[in-house]
């Protein structure tokens, strides 16, 4: 059975970390209804799985991101790490390495003191390529499949982190509405896509 992420990040990007730091994003779109049936589609990937390799680099020309990547792990409360800051994003070494069956995981914050390294990532669309650059010189390349936005404490755990029988990569950032009250958004996006080239 696929290697899954550890479930006991509980929602961990339900990330109480992925807050505004300064001015909120202005009116941000909805993506789509949130749903709670999982991951969108059937995998699209007829690429061989690769071995374990540390991702290094992220781009998705799609929204014109080019982020390094950092480590994430676990904090004392068992939720998962967030980057100290907008940029870069973070791989999450709980979960496979983008490449290896089952899901990577990787998250950055919406904003920052301006715009992170996600504000733009409720645009993606099925289609859309994500390009990974791992330490053994691979770059893997994975196809959206779908992109959803669930509230906080309706956040699918099971379908981001759990075990799939294919290479998968999910991208989360915070999205829907700002609080002011509690210094969040109220939602999470999720992008869901699949390996389809793994040079």
């Amino acid at each position: 059975m696929a290697r899954a992420a550890t479930l006991l990040v509980v929602a961990a990007l339900a990330i109480a970390g992925c807050s505004a730091e300064g001015a909120p994003a202005a009116s941000r779109q909805s993506v789509s209804p949130p749903s709670p049936a999982g991951s969108p589609s059937s995998p699209v990937t007829q690429a061989t799985h690769l071995a374990k390799s540390v991702p290094v680099r992220l781009q998705i020309p799609a929204i014109k991101v080019d982020s390094k990547l950092m480590k994430l792990g676990l904090k004392a409360d068992r939720t998962m790490e967030v980057p100290p800051s907008g940029f870069p994003a973070g791989w999450y070494t709980g979960a496979p390495t983008p490449g290896e069956l089952g899901p990577a995981i990787i998250a950055g914050h919406v904003d920052w003191k301006g715009p992170g390294v996600f504000f733009d990532l409720y645009k993606l669309k099925p289609g859309d390529l994500v390009r990974i650059t791992r330490q053994d010189g691979s770059t893997p390349v994975f196809r959206v499949t779908g992109v959803k936005e669930y509230p906080k404490k309706e956040f699918p755990t099971k379908a981001v982190y759990g075990n799939i029988e294919h290479p998968g990569l999910r991208l989360i950032t915070c999205g829907g509405t700002f609080n002011p009250r509690t210094g969040h958004y109220e939602d999470n996006i999720v992008v869901f896509a699949d390996l389809v080239a793994s040079a």
